[in-house]
């Protein structure tokens, strides 16, 4: 079976061998209790001269030891590199460093993973969707093990400066990361900020940062930490109807448009007819829907676009409002919420800003409480409602899929219990990181 493997070695010694580094031997290890049965193979480097890192002199030759390393799997095993690393010892009298060992792109001081293996690894989670357990149990090492090995590339990575280049649209959106408090963990909310910039015409959402807290502050605090260089480069930002954000995007992005999210103008516009609709409920028979009662009946219907409904449920709506709806509240708050969803879906921009004004003139004097407080809303947020048609059609759908991504993530890893880890582990899921040493 050695025999067969190192036949296999050889012939695929680019994937296993890197680059200056030479097998001598190749050994199948048994399992144990603390490691898993795979390949173990004794390497060493090629010769060279090595100056000394404290005075730079040429150093001496002072023997060998065995280092263990992980490397990549290979044939569906977990591989044990013996690297024989070389010691040196100094020869000038008056250093202080002595002796030190051979350093090497195989492996950095004091690693346990091989630098391919820690690379091969990020590059996993990244395109498998993977968790750092399942790249510890193929690699035949501890979680902690590779987290080691990959946090410090992956803070490397997060923090470049270079990610923040060409980003001209930002959205943003709170995340909620944890939903049981325990000291230490900090607040459960974050806020997320998402870079959609479009490309070749369409937007390519990425995350770029998540921070703890979900307040204007905090969104405010990140923008002047990125400089004026950055935020002189935003045009547009996307957010949801909160004024913590408004006013963060007020006061450090001063010559960026803001843009109501229409997912969010619609979502209003529906919670204001559902509320009517259960109010005219509770006044006509007193009680919650049930399977019989008329608008209960009807509810999804209600929540649907009219230019879904088949003949059918036309029939059914108007059959439920006419036996439910007496004073005809709940038939204009649909209505109201139809016009809303119209502005949206309308077939040019101008003819979608001409409905959005004229929803902003007149819902804050409906006569149905609900639609007059929705209107009072919209006027409020008129300039950032507005700003939609005037910008071709910005919003935050990227920002709510980089939020199901983030979700995907932490479901995959069974959740988190550090910040700092969390942070980075969800840059990686949906920052579109890129090295030349990812795949």
């Amino acid at each position: 079976m050695l025999r067969a493997t190192w036949r296999l070695l050889r012939a695929r010694r680019h994937l296993v061998q890197p680059a200056g580094v030479h097998v001598l031997d190749v050994a199948w290890r048994e399992p144990t209790k603390r490691c898993p049965a795979g390949l173990r193979l004794l390497v060493e480097t090629d010769s060279a001269e090595m100056g000394c890192p404290g005075c730079g002199v040429i150093a001496t030759g002072h023997g060998r030891r065995l280092r263990r390393l992980h490397d990549i799997p290979a044939f569906g095993a977990p591989v044990e590199l013996m690297w024989r690393q070389r010691r040196y010892r100094c020869v000038e009298p008056a250093c202080p460093v002595g002796g030190f060992s051979e350093d090497h792109l195989l492996a950095g001081p004091r690693a346990k993973l091989t630098t391919r293996a820690a690379w091969w690894a990020i590059s996993c989670i990244q395109r498998d969707t993977a968790s750092v357990a399942a790249m510890a149990r193929r690699l035949g090492v501890d979680w902690h093990t590779v987290w080691d090995a990959i946090a410090p590339l992956l803070t490397e990575l997060a923090d470049d400066p270079g990610r923040l280049t060409g980003v001209d649209t930002l959205g943003v959106d709170e995340h909620v990361w944890h939903h049981r408090p325990r000291p230490g963990k900090g607040p459960k909310e974050l806020t997320g900020i998402v870079d959609l910039t479009r490309r070749n015409g369409r937007p390519k959402a990425r995350l770029l940062d998540l921070v703890p807290g979900r307040s204007g502050r905090a969104y405010a605090d990140w923008l002047t930490a990125r400089g004026e260089p950055f935020t002189a480069g935003v045009g547009v930002a996307t957010l949801d109807p909160f004024r913590g954000y408004s006013n963060a995007i007020r006061d450090e992005l001063e010559d960026a448009t803001a843009v109501l999210d229409a997912f969010h103008v619609v979502k209003l516009g529906l919670t204001a007819m559902e509320e009517t609709r259960r109010r005219v409920q509770q006044e006509q028979l007193a009680h919650r829907g049930r399977k019989h009662d008329p608008l209960y009946k009807i509810r999804n219907i209600l929540r649907a676009g009219v230019e879904r409904l088949t003949d059918r449920q036309i029939e059914r709506l108007e059959t439920g409002l006419q036996a439910g709806d007496p004073d005809y509240q709940v038939t204009v708050a649909w209505r109201c919420y139809q016009q809303i969803r119209s502005a949206y879906h309308a077939s040019s921009l101008t003819e979608g800003h001409a409905i959005a004004v004229k929803i902003i003139d007149t819902f804050h004097t409906c006569p149905i409480p609900e639609i007059a407080r929705l209107g009072r809303t919209l006027r409020a947020w008129r300039t950032q409602f507005l700003a939609y048609f005037t910008t071709s059609r910005a919003n935050n759908g990227g920002t709510e899929a980089i939020n199901g991504v983030i979700e995907l993530h932490r479901r995959i890893a069974r959740g988190f219990r550090n910040l700092d880890n969390y942070r980075l582990r969800m840059i990686l899921a949906a920052g579109r990181l890129t090295h030349p040493n990812l795949r």
